[in-house]
């Protein structure tokens, strides 16, 4: 350590000058950077309508339509026009329209009404439009472009490409936000005009560095662009604070400034190392997920700690000594008074505290299981491009969402039967087969493949039910259900898809992933408090206090009658607990240090007055992430994990500073005996 440290304090000028050339590199390639909006993408493989989506890609020639586009006041001859120019968009693989489904050389008056208002209503024409992967955006904007402001466009492609458009800037906007908010309220609390500048810059090296490194991951997806640049900012910002305070106490009694800066690092190096280690192994629990987006989530900011956690330890001491000269010219008072009082008024008011955590805690854990969930991005606001277009469309032809089924072929009259059934269910307003459409007495050899090709592959045929629900809910997902055992009644083999099939996949795989991940992340901690304070009673009362701030946080939602993301709810159990787990460790730590000199209740209000501001600080920093990420962020998403962020840090600071102290010196007895080498004072424990 000694050596390292000797090395760092001397060759500061190429450490700096190598991170910033770094940075500038990764910088470079973070303009590189592949984002992936569509959340369906990171279903497990084995997941039924994963398969399904594979099947149909390598079996059927005819794609499955993503998107619906409206053109209004147009006439059937205009109509036929319009869907002619966009089979010529480039990304546009297939448009289906009213003339597919009926001869239009006869009046569509002599036609089943209900069939033609399904693509002709009130002279809004309505077309089915299938976009090849990866063109969503171009093509949604070549469509606009092409018609003009007036049509509207829904449907899942369209969804991807609105997420394209913001995926960059709402991080970016995000960002701008916070690092002001940060830098104020590190300038109210330190008292140095520089300083703050250092604990931003050297976490920002690494979030620069982060990014540029993550176009080696390949495809990543819109929530990890956007949440994990915040959050390591956020939950590491603290690492720089640490050590810079620690090298100023050294300055006070050694007068070089580069042994001081050696102390300072192997002095906080433990609890540096500590608090990373709370945080990262919270992170880690998410690539245990079988719901990639946790993997894709987790191991990018498990890369950003670390990444944060070298930066403090190796650029920030090398920067530090470049500009100490100017750190020290840039002095100031401190604007923010430290509350020296507010640790008695704390310990004051502990027990009533205590007794109120009490009471909600088991109707707030009751509630927060008992959550309704959203499990994809929700209903569009109207405040959006994508909402607005939605409504238009729903208000004029109503709700129209597909599912998709895959049966074994070569069995027509069972297919009839099926598509009987199936077209009774509630909520299925039409059903699209070779037997319904071009009849199963016409034999499959007499047609072209161009038609065929439609409905029926080499092992499979395809039926496609339009439906009038959302795309997720109790409604949908029961569609989904009563298809399902309708189909398994046919065959034993068959694959659902589309967007409702795919959210249930998804609902159920998610479900499953929460016991695992929030025991994983528990555990892991509890073993990182274990050795951290090697006692058998401190690790229980530190995870049940940010427990409890998690029950309550997650059950405002219930109380509240809203419904919660279940990704955001997942996440939060880990990312919570990692990051805010920091405040009791560090308030602890200090209790039990002073301990050793004094008595119970004295040692406690020197720990809450010496530890309360940069508690707050943190939690500031932690909080405002996640409320710039509620604001600024129109993914459902990401703004449900940012609420969850903000409220869920605020929760963990109060019962840190309010329930935890009244914990600890109402186990303190206990901790005494089963802390090792705890030596607690023994004069004045009872005071």
């Amino acid at each position: 350590m000694n050596r390292l440290t000797g090395s760092i304090t001397k060759h500061k000028k190429m450490i700096v000058a190598v991170f910033l050339v770094l940075t500038a590199l990764c910088g470079v390639l973070s303009f590189f950077n592949v984002t992936n909006e569509n959340m369906i993408d990171y279903l497990p493989d084995d997941a039924q309508s994963t398969v399904a989506l594979e099947i149909m890609q390598a079996e059927f020639s005819g794609a499955l339509p993503n998107a619906s586009v409206m053109v209004p006041n147009v006439s059937l001859t205009q109509a036929l026009a319009f869907k002619e120019t966009l089979k010529g968009i480039e990304g546009v693989s297939a448009v289906t329209w009213l003339d597919d489904v009926l001869d239009l050389k006869t009046p569509v008056e002599m036609a089943d009404p209900s069939l033609v208002a399904a693509y002709y209503k009130e002279n809004n024409a309505l077309f089915s439009v299938a976009i090849t992967d990866g063109y969503e955006a171009d093509a949604v904007n070549a469509i606009y472009e092409q018609f003009g402001e007036d049509i509207a466009v829904t449907g899942e492609a369209a969804n991807i490409a609105y997420g394209e458009s913001l995926g960059s800037s709402e991080g970016m906007g995000a960002m701008l936000v916070l690092v002001p908010l940060i830098l104020l309220v590190l300038f109210l609390t330190t008292t140095s005009w520089i300083e703050p500048l250092l604990y931003v810059g050297a976490i920002g090296v690494a979030i620069v560095i982060n990014v540029g490194l993550t176009v080696f991951s390949g495809e990543v997806s819109y929530v990890t662009m956007t949440v994990s640049p915040i959050l390591q900012l956020a939950v590491s910002l603290d690492y720089s604070i640490f050590l810079l305070h620690s090298f100023e106490n050294f300055r006070k009694t050694e007068p070089d400034p580069a042994v001081a800066m050696q102390r300072a690092m192997r002095a906080s190096f433990s609890s540096i190392a500590a608090s990373a280690a709370t945080t990262l192994f919270g992170f880690v629990a998410l690539l245990f997920m079988r719901f990639e987006i946790g993997p894709d989530l987790g191991f990018h900011l498990v890369k950003g700690i670390l990444l944060s956690y070298i930066s403090v330890m190796v650029f920030l001491p090398a920067l530090t000594l470049c500009v100490y000269k100017l750190l020290d010219k840039t002095r100031h008072r401190r604007i923010l008074p430290t509350g020296k009082r507010v640790g008695r008024a704390l310990l004051k008011i502990r027990i009533p505290a205590l007794l109120l955590a009490l009471v909600v805690i088991v109707p707030c854990f009751l509630a927060q299981s008992r959550n309704s969930f959203i499990y994809g991005n929700g209903e569009p606001t109207v405040s959006s491009r994508y909402g607005a277009d939605t409504q238009k469309i729903n208000a004029v032809f109503g709700r129209q969402t597909n599912l998709v089924i895959l049966v074994p072929k070569g069995d027509t009259a069972k297919e009839t039967a099926l598509c009987e059934e199936l077209g009774e269910l509630q909520n299925v307003t039409g059903v699209t087969a070779y037997v319904t459409t071009v009849g199963a007495q016409i034999p499959e050899e007499y047609l072209s493949s161009s038609i065929t090709g439609n409905f029926y592959s080499e092992h499979y045929a395809r039926i496609i039910l339009t439906c009038d629900t959302a795309e997720e809910g109790q409604a949908a997902f029961a569609l989904v259900e009563a298809v399902q055992d309708v189909t398994a009644r046919y065959y034993d083999t068959f694959y659902t898809c589309g967007q409702s099939a795919n959210l249930y996949d998804l609902k159920e795989v998610v479900s499953a992933d929460n016991t695992l991940v929030n025991l994983i992340a528990v555990v892991a901690i509890f073993l990182v408090l274990l050795l951290t304070f090697r006692s058998a009673t401190l690790p229980f009362l530190l995870l049940t206090v940010i427990e409890s701030a998690i029950w309550i946080n997650l059950s405002v939602p219930y109380f509240a009658g809203d419904s919660l993301s279940y990704i955001g709810y997942l996440v939060i159990n880990t990312v919570q607990l990692g990051a805010t787990i920091d405040y009791a460790i560090l308030l602890t730590n200090s209790y039990l240090q002073n301990r050793k000199t004094a008595g119970k209740k004295q040692a406690m209000e020197a720990a809450l007055r010496k530890n309360l501001l940069s508690i707050l600080v943190s939690a500031i920093t932690l909080a405002g992430a996640g409320l710039c990420l509620y604001f600024i962020s129109s993914n459902s998403i990401v703004s449900a994990l940012g609420l969850l962020l903000g409220r869920g840090t605020a929760l963990s600071f109060l019962l840190v500073v309010c329930v935890l102290p009244a914990l600890l010196l109402l186990f303190d007895p206990i901790i005494g005996k089963t802390t090792f080498k705890a030596r607690f004072f023994k004069g004045g424990a009872k005071k």
